[in-house]
């Protein structure tokens, strides 16, 4: 028996075939590999501006590129309700600690944040989403976030944890790169309404790239060490005539200093 709501386009929500949806949902999602999905920066995918895909590709959302500030630490805890679903919350997020662990080692030197856990007053929660998150074009595996002063998650869908332990730790180096401040490499031709800036050196992989190119390389760390030291250094204040600000992170805005006296703000 046929779906009426897929058969007739009359109806408000009236759903395509499997074909014609896989075709739409490949211009609008990161597809990483086969049926994997990242959902951070999820609009759209082109090469900018007939550009290398491997430069990397900054956040530029309001007419500047937001970075940290030196010295900056990015205070995080586990969003406690989220592990409840399973029968051994700690070891679950003794687990998730050390991939993020291992994703942080990975980009070495170039990490331009510190990471600090918590139980208060944070920048971000590391939450497992309970349901998988699948579209036509595969399954999301997680969503981070890029630098700005608010409170934010990383969150981790149970597709994640059904891939193998590389693809998993691949995933998290991937989803640091958002937080450091990278894009998508097809961000800058399909997402007009949220800008981006490319910078960087040629190199046939990237982290930030999709598919068998997507591997951390010495070019990707090489270039984020060089922008992060080229901007605190005052070296670089604009990229490609967008100007960078440095960002601080909510924790270290959380604790206020007037006259001499430290309060905690709301």
């Amino acid at each position: 028996m046929h779906d009426p709501l897929q058969l007739s386009s009359t109806q408000p929500f009236a759903t395509k075939s499997t074909e014609e949806l896989q075709e739409v949902t490949a211009y609008l999602f990161h597809q990483i590999s086969d049926n994997i999905l990242c959902d951070t920066d999820s609009i759209g995918h082109a090469q900018p501006d007939g550009r290398s895909s491997t430069e990397l590709v900054l956040d530029a959302p309001n007419g500047f590129i937001p970075l940290w500030e030196p010295n900056s630490t990015l205070m995080w805890r586990f969003q406690e309700r989220s592990f409840v679903i399973y029968r051994n919350p700690e070891a679950a997020k003794q687990y998730v600690r050390n991939l993020l662990t291992e994703a942080i080692i990975a980009w070495g030197d170039a990490v331009p944040v510190r990471f600090s856990e918590r139980s208060h007053g944070v920048d971000f929660e590391i939450a497992i989403n309970p349901a998988a998150k699948c579209y036509p074009a595969g399954c999301v595996l997680a969503s981070a976030f890029f630098p700005d002063s608010g409170q934010h998650e990383l969150v981790l869908y149970p597709t994640l944890f059904e891939q193998s332990r590389q693809e998993q730790l691949e995933t998290m180096i991937h989803e640091l790169g958002h937080v450091f401040g990278l894009r998508h490499f097809f961000a800058k031709t399909h997402e007009p309404q949220r800008n981006s800036v490319l910078f960087g050196e040629q190199n046939s992989f990237t982290i930030m790239n999709y598919g068998p190119n997507s591997q951390l390389t010495d070019a990707d760390r090489n270039d984020l060490r060089r922008l992060y030291q080229e901007v605190w250094s005052g070296q670089r204040q604009a990229i490609n005539g967008t100007p960078v600000q440095q960002v601080t992170p909510y924790s270290t805005l959380l604790y206020c200093n007037h006259g001499g006296v430290t309060y905690q703000s709301v």
